[in-house]
C-alpha cells in the first residue's frame, strides 16, 4: 500500500466559540488540499454565524467577535452542512485529512451534526500530528501546541489561530516530521488505526497520572470522535 506521503492529503482546522467540544459552536473552518509535493490545490473557508454569544476569551484567540460573525456569517447550519459534505466526500475518496488535535475539531463538528439532526459523519483516515508527536517523542519536555511544535521543526506559524494558517501549519508539520520518524511514512489507513491505539495508551498513562495525583478528572481516550 502507498504512503500518506506519495498521495493527495487535505487538512482541516476549525476556530470556535469555546474549549468544550461538546458545546462549542464552530466560529471559522478551512479545509486545504494538498498535492504530495505541498502545493496547495484548494481552500474553502467558511466563517459562520454561530448563533450564539462569541466568549471574550474565543474572540481574543481567533479574533472573530459575535457582531462580526452576525454581521458576515453564514447561518451556522448552513456551514455545518456543507463543511461535513466536503470531508465526507473527502473521506469517501480515501484522501486522509491531517488535523492537529483531531480528537477536538471532529469532535466538535461530530456534535454540530447532532445539534443540526444531520447524520454522523465516518472520520477516516485522519492523520494527527499532535497524538502521533505523543507517540514518536514520548518524553518531548514542554508544551506541545502547534505553534510550539511548529518551531520546533522549523515551520512557519504566521496568522497562528487562524483556520487556513493552522491547517497549512499542521500539514506541514507532519511532513517534517516524518523527515525525522520514518515510521510515519505509512499508509494513510494504516497509521489511523495506530493512532486509535496510541491515543488510548496516552489517555490511560495520563490517567494514571491523575489517580496519582488524587485528582478525580476522567480522561476520555476515544480518537478522533469524542462522543460525550
Amino acid at each position: 500500500m502507498t504512503s500518506w506521503t506519495e498521495l493527495p492529503r487535505a487538512t482541516f482546522d476549525l476556530e470556535t466559540t469555546g474549549i468544550d467540544p461538546t458545546q462549542a459552536r464552530i466560529v471559522t473552518a478551512s479545509l486545504v488540499l494538498v498535492e504530495p509535493d505541498g502545493q496547495v490545490v484548494r481552500a474553502g473557508e467558511w466563517l459562520a454565524d454561530p448563533g450564539i454569544e462569541i466568549p471574550e476569551q474565543a474572540e481574543a484567540v481567533h479574533g472573530i467577535s459575535t457582531e462580526y460573525a452576525r454581521a458576515h456569517g453564514t447561518d451556522a447550519k448552513q456551514v455545518v452542512f456543507e463543511l461535513a459534505s466536503a470531508l465526507g466526500g473527502l473521506f469517501h475518496d480515501g484522501v486522509p485529512v491531517i488535523a492537529f488535535n483531531a480528537a477536538y475539531d471532529f469532535s466538535v463538528l461530530h456534535h454540530e451534526l447532532l445539534r443540526y439532526d444531520y447524520p454522523p459523519l465516518r472520520c477516516f483516515p485522519v492523520l494527527d500530528p499532535y497524538v502521533m508527536n505523543k507517540q514518536v517523542h514520548k518524553f518531548k519536555k514542554g508544551k506541545r501546541t502547534l505553534e510550539v511544535l511548529s518551531g520546533d521543526y522549523g515551520i512557519s506559524l504566521e496568522n497562528a489561530h487562524t483556520s487556513k494558517a493552522d491547517a497549512i501549519a499542521a500539514e506541514r508539520l507532519l511532513t517534517a516530521m516524518v523527515e525525522q520518524y520514518p515510521e510515519l511514512d505509512a499508509p494513510a489507513t494504516e497509521l489511523h488505526e495506530k493512532q486509535v491505539e496510541w491515543a488510548a495508551a496516552q489517555a490511560a498513562d495520563f490517567q494514571a497520572y491523575l489517580n496519582r495525583q488524587g485528582k478525580n478528572e476522567v480522561i476520555d481516550g476515544s480518537w478522533p470522535i469524542r462522543a460525550s
